[in-house]
């Protein structure tokens, strides 16, 4: 894992941005811009949205093509289908701060649409996350560390992969808010009743989804198996955003950005820029690229990809 910063070639003088040198906490770096370059930083864009959408529908519909006519070595598509539905985790994810795209209302379709896919009610996540961006790595406020928190033992890594916390954690969010037992301080009583709405009709498209495995096995091949084949890559994934990272409050610090390879940035709408993302979260996916321009020299956790996150992580665990 580094500390040091990276270089992929500038893209500052193109839009206008100047250099930093030295190290700065996230505030101070924000303080530092220009309100010309905030302005371009946060610059939403429809075309810029929709484009890697298309692309990303493009890959999931060979996919799911090859495996409903059952193509010559079909089961192999297994693993890219799921990895390409899990992490339409990391669009919902952007969907919550209404950055991919800049109509509001196609940010809210996506987020809706992909709830039932992961179990993951849109309006429900809005409210926890913007609560894990406030208490980011905190481990008493942050709700991503409650219950079992990040695995700390191999036995608690395994599970953790496996995808189970998750599926298990979030079948009983949506039981518990459909039947009006949401209770949770960072999730606003104005909107417990729209919560339980919400969770009620995801409850009943899996309803409807049992039944019709009684007449085809169709989803249990292009969705069912896939998400819980491909979770574990998500789990690795997440892992890195603010795992081994410290309970402080610079974000550039609790926050990991992991520099790999542009596939990954792809399918994961660049939050592998994820010290960027929570250090200005009103930056679409399409500019933090620039955005770590900037901030690439002030960067406090880091590392060299997902292989040596984990290598790093798996090393950290108790024996």
């Amino acid at each position: 894992m580094r500390t040091c910063a990276h270089s992929f070639g500038s893209q500052l003088a193109a839009i206008g941005i100047p250099d930093h040198s030295g190290t700065m906490t996230h505030i101070e770096l924000l303080k530092s811009l220009s309100p010309e370059t905030k302005t371009k930083l946060i610059a939403r864009s429809d075309k810029a949205g929709l484009r890697h959408l298309m692309a990303y529908l493009t890959a999931l519909a060979l996919t799911s093509a090859g495996i409903v006519i059952q193509i010559p070595f079909w089961g192999l598509l297994i693993l890219p289908q799921g990895i390409l539905l899990v992490f339409f985790f990391t669009l919902s994810h952007e969907c919550t701060h209404q950055t991919p795209f800049r109509s509001v209302w196609i940010n809210e379709v996506i987020g809706h649409a992909i709830a039932p896919i992961l179990a993951l009610p849109f309006i429900w996540f809005r409210n926890f996350h913007l609560a894990h961006h406030k208490y980011t790595n905190d481990p008493d406020n942050d709700p991503e560390l409650a219950d079992k928190g990040r695995p700390t033992t191999a036995m608690a890594m395994f599970i953790y992969l496996s995808g189970w916390n998750y599926w298990r954690g979030n079948l009983r969010m949506l039981w518990d808010n459909a039947m009006g037992r949401i209770s949770a301080p960072y999730l606003p009583k104005r909107r417990h009743h729209v919560m339980q709405r919400e969770a009620s009709l995801i409850l009943i498209l899996y309803g409807l989804a049992a039944i019709s495995l009684f007449y085809s096995s169709l989803l249990l091949w292009v969705w069912i198996i896939p998400v819980l084949v491909g979770q574990p890559f998500l789990r690795l994934y997440l892992l890195a955003e603010h795992g081994l990272c410290p309970p402080v409050a610079d974000m550039l610090e609790n926050s990991r950005t992991t520099f790999t390879s542009r596939l990954i940035r792809s399918l994961a709408w660049n939050m592998p820029y994820h010290a960027e993302h929570h250090s200005f979260p009103n930056v679409p996916f399409h500019n933090l690229p620039a955005l770590n321009d900037i901030t690439l020299t002030h960067l406090k956790s880091t590392s060299d990809g997902y292989s040596e996150f984990t290598a790093d992580y798996v090393r950290s665990l108790e024996r």
